[in-house]
């Protein structure tokens, strides 16, 4: 009988991380909606953690990046300890790739660059919306939103210069493939100078 989601098998994974990344998303993104989206962890200095959706929207050999208010929940814990986690999951794939490493800022010219391609909507929301700040009721941010779009009328609408883009720097890649039985398969990437170890995890 032919299994539903194929073996994950050394021999079958390309040695860099990124590359095998690539192949993963291009088959979840023929399939699924924002495939894109991923969960990022963080932990404040505390060591209490939190956990969101975010969409990823770049990646090279740099790293992973995201946007967001630098002034949310998210931006004061990754300013306290530039730490985090993403994890992908594609169910239909029966996969997914969590990620760890150092997170930094991007340039100033990359946030400017793709906060002009957003809707023009994402970017008022960007200007009036304190993340993660207490508000009084959804009319209050209706409000905003409607003072705001009067005020430009047709204008451009300059990046605030609390928002801006995060990089998540991979110091590991774990490939998770769905197995039965929960025997699932685990093959775990480790930075090393001269490239990555990889190794099989137990499920």
């Amino acid at each position: 009988m032919t299994e539903r989601f194929p073996p994950l098998r050394e021999n079958g994974l390309d040695p860099d991380p990124l590359v095998q990344f690539q192949g993963w998303f291009d088959a979840a993104r023929a399939e699924l909606v924002l495939a894109e989206a991923a969960a990022l962890a963080t932990a404040d200095i505390t060591a209490q953690p939190a956990v969101r959706m975010v969409l990823v929207k770049s990646w090279d050999r740099r790293g992973f990046v995201f946007y967001s208010n630098r002034e949310s929940r998210k931006g004061a814990e990754l300013l306290a300890n530039p730490k985090a986690a993403l994890l992908f999951h594609w169910p239909s794939q029966g996969r997914q790739v969590r990620l760890e490493g150092k997170v930094e800022q991007v340039t100033d010219e990359e946030s400017d660059a793709y906060f002009e391609s957003r809707p023009r909507m994402s970017q008022i929301g960007a200007v009036v919306s304190a993340q993660s700040r207490p508000i009084t009721d959804r009319q209050k941010l209706d409000e905003r939103v409607t003072e705001l779009e009067a005020k430009l009328g047709g204008a451009a609408i300059a990046r605030p210069p609390w928002w801006g883009g995060y990089r998540l720097q991979p110091a590991t890649y774990e490939f998770w493939q769905h197995q039965e039985g929960r025997l699932h398969d685990r093959i775990l990437y480790s930075r090393q100078h001269a490239g990555w170890r990889v190794v099989r995890l137990q499920p």
